[in-house]
């Protein structure tokens, strides 16, 4: 019997080719990925028209930082982002079927629908994060290479189980998405912005309670050798590994636990 992990290649390789075998609609769909991820950062431009600097950085420095986050987004979102779909499975029944082939449920899941229009999200965030790495005045050492190489990767397993964790409550509440929504692409939002922008309470929030500080923030305070402003321990400049490992053992505790309790449509 094949392995595993080849099975799911396989899976993976035959939803991209579907995709491009028509490839002026992946154009389309590609450039309409690129235009969406585009208008975010016209917004950050446009907001540096009227200010010099946001919550104490300059535009080069909240542009790293949209850069790092953008590109974790989109990693995250091309590769976990099918998880939305779990409502709709669990409404028509479609996750059952998942439940009763020798295959894991969520890896099904997430290999169920890769959009590889999703790339634009990447490509839009990687651009600005070259750019921004050429253009700040960083001074480079072995460990800011690490960071920026591992930052986005480390920030997209994080923004992944935010993803899981947030739409497994689905198999409590089936109309649940909108709250999943809410955490999900909101952390897209939150993380691009320093989080010295934000309340008290919301940074609270962003810090511990949902960590999307330590997508950009924290490592973007680690390459420019800066304080932070909020005066929080310098270690966590380096904690968003620890912070992954963390946040991606709650989020599978979250989902074993939701599909022990999920009964199935009964239908």
């Amino acid at each position: 019997m094949a392995d595993t992990g080849g099975v799911y290649s396989r899976i993976i390789a035959s939803r991209a080719r579907a995709q491009l075998a028509y490839p002026g609609s992946f154009a389309l769909d590609l450039i309409a990925q690129l235009l969406g991820q585009g208008i975010e950062l016209v917004a950050i431009l446009v907001i540096f028209t009227q200010v010099t600097s946001l919550g104490g950085f300059s535009a080069g420095e909240v542009l790293l930082i949209y850069g790092l986050a953008a590109t974790a987004f989109g990693i995250a979102d091309l590769t976990v982002g099918q998880i939305e779909q779990l409502p709709e499975y669990v409404r028509t029944g479609e996750f059952d079927v998942m439940l009763l082939r020798p295959l894991g449920a969520l890896p099904q899941l997430l290999s169920a629908d890769v959009s590889l229009k999703r790339v634009g999200r990447v490509v839009i965030g990687l651009g600005v994060l070259v750019w921004s790495l050429a253009h700040l005045n960083i001074h480079w050492t072995t460990l800011k290479v690490v960071v920026a190489i591992g930052t986005p990767l480390v920030g997209a397993v994080i923004l992944g189980a935010i993803w899981v964790a947030t739409n497994t409550v689905s198999f409590w509440f089936v109309d649940g998405r909108e709250f999943a929504n809410s955490l999900t692409y909101g952390s897209n939002f939150s993380t691009s912005y320093p989080a010295t922008i934000y309340g008290p309470w919301l940074r609270g929030l962003l810090c511990f309670a949902v960590p999307s500080a330590f997508v950009a923030y924290f490592p973007t305070l680690a390459l420019l050798d800066r304080a932070d402003p909020l005066g929080l321990p310098e270690a966590l400049r380096y904690s968003s590994p620890l912070i992954a490992i963390v946040t991606v053992t709650i989020a599978a505790l979250i989902w074993r636990s939701g599909v022990r309790h999920y009964q199935g449509t009964g239908s």
